[in-house]
């Protein structure tokens, strides 16, 4: 019997084969290490992806795509959270100055703006 080779490579799809015992395993590596994190709008997208997309859900594990692609909306969110809360409050005079005269009511105006901008990202980025 002729000795079998320690590592093979298929043409017809492109994968190479390590030989463990009598058998073949394909040699596939997890792609290289994302070390953001996915956070919270990350993790809502996949959550929306799993409700009404599933083959894009799929293909984006199968490539090995998705931690970049929820990193990235993460990172997108966060800064456009953060622009639309710093623009609100602009727009509607909340300041300092109305926290050092009454805490409570730039609480409320704080808390407002806060929601509204995270129903805006929703709307923007997670559900479209």
């Amino acid at each position: 019997m002729d000795k079998l080779e320690p590592r093979i490579h298929d043409e017809a799809n492109g994968l190479d084969y390590v030989l463990d015992g009598d058998y073949y395993i394909p040699a596939v590596e997890l792609p290289e290490d994302d070390d953001r994190s996915i956070g919270k709008w990350g993790r809502m997208h996949r959550a929306y992806l799993e409700e009404t997309n599933p083959l894009l859900l799929n293909h984006l594990i199968l490539t090995g795509k998705l931690h970049t692609y929820l990193a990235d909306l993460n990172e997108q969110a966060q800064n456009r959270h953060r622009l639309i809360i710093r623009q609100m409050a602009a727009a509607e005079g909340v300041t300092e100055d109305l926290k050092r005269r009454s805490q409570w009511e730039w609480i409320k105006a704080m808390n407002s703006i806060v929601n509204r901008a995270e129903e805006s990202i929703k709307r923007e980025l997670i559900y479209a």
